[in-house]
């Protein structure tokens, strides 16, 4: 979400108060002659002999203002259904790929890999569009419920319980990072986000790397986690992945206080549920390093 250069043209939008339009009239059309109120015409502008009676401007008066759903700006409830939706297909593919992959472990590393290295070819394709593509967001979906079946059934058979601990673990942080940011504790600023951009690319070249590494034997297959820094820089992970839902719940207020169109509700969402998923594999991996320790 940091790094997305999308959430880059939402701030500098919101800096010159308006998205994508809004806020700019189209030409042609002026201020209403001066002396008597008009009546918009047929094709939503005021027209030039229509006007308003007393009743009808007390019709008008009294009607309330129109809000962000009916003027095409995204608000809070879109965020929310957009991303239950999304959390909703992960959700629902961990759980057929859990019960596929449990029966044929054969299949687990495929299919973990074709889940990770899909998504993350598809996060960067969704960050990097100049616009919302909804196929790629509900694909990258599909494929992180890949990933997160294949990885979470092999885990649990290798150590019993891990995926429950890790669950809880990310439910519970998932709220304490949500009160800690209402609440003013946690900060967002613009400084804090170039800062944790710099680290999350950083943190996944290494990820990268120390998979190889995992993959030609060292560390028993865990590369550096399964040296006794495993668990430093699991923690470290844990915190990253954790202060990246801060700035989710950033970017998703600014967005919604700026104005945003409402199609960036998709992209908000599947910010929200990408980091989730990112701090559970934290989760995953760092208490599975404690229980095989």
């Amino acid at each position: 979400m940091a790094v997305n250069p999308v959430f880059n043209r939402i701030d500098q939008e919101a800096a010159r108060g308006q998205y994508a339009g809004f806020g700019n009239a189209p030409s042609g059309y002026g201020a209403p002659p001066q002396g008597q109120p008009q009546i918009p015409a047929q094709g939503g502008y005021p027209g030039p002999s229509e006007t308003l009676s007393n009743e009808q401007l007390r019709d008008m008066y009294s009607q309330a203002p129109a809000g962000p759903a009916q003027t095409g700006r995204v608000t809070l409830d879109d965020v929310v259904v957009k991303a239950l939706m999304l959390f909703a297909i992960v959700l629902a593919v961990t759980g057929a790929t859990w019960f596929f992959v449990g029966a044929q472990p054969q299949i687990a590393m495929p299919v973990w890999l074709l889940g990770m290295f899909g998504s993350l070819g598809l996060s960067f394709a969704i960050g990097f569009s100049k616009s919302v593509n909804v196929p790629l967001i509900l694909v990258h979906a599909v494929l992180q419920g890949l990933f997160l079946g294949a990885v979470s059934v092999t885990f649990n058979a290798a150590y019993p319980g891990v995926v429950t601990t890790a669950v809880v673990a990310t439910m519970a942080t998932f709220a304490g990072m949500f009160i800690g940011w209402k609440a003013g504790f946690i900060k967002v600023s613009s400084k804090s986000r170039r800062i944790f951009g710099m680290m999350a690319m950083g943190y996944l070249v290494f990820l990268l790397i120390n998979l190889g590494a995992g993959f030609l034997g060292f560390g028993d297959g865990w590369g550096v986690y399964g040296g006794p820094l495993g668990i430093v820089i699991s923690l470290f992970g844990v915190g990253l992945a954790s202060y990246s839902l801060a700035v989710d719940f950033d970017s998703i207020d600014r967005a919604v206080r700026g104005g945003a169109p409402e199609k960036y509700s998709w992209l908000l969402g599947h910010g929200l549920v990408a980091s989730l998923v990112w701090l559970y594999i934290e989760f995953l991996r760092l208490f599975s390093i404690l229980q095989r320790n």
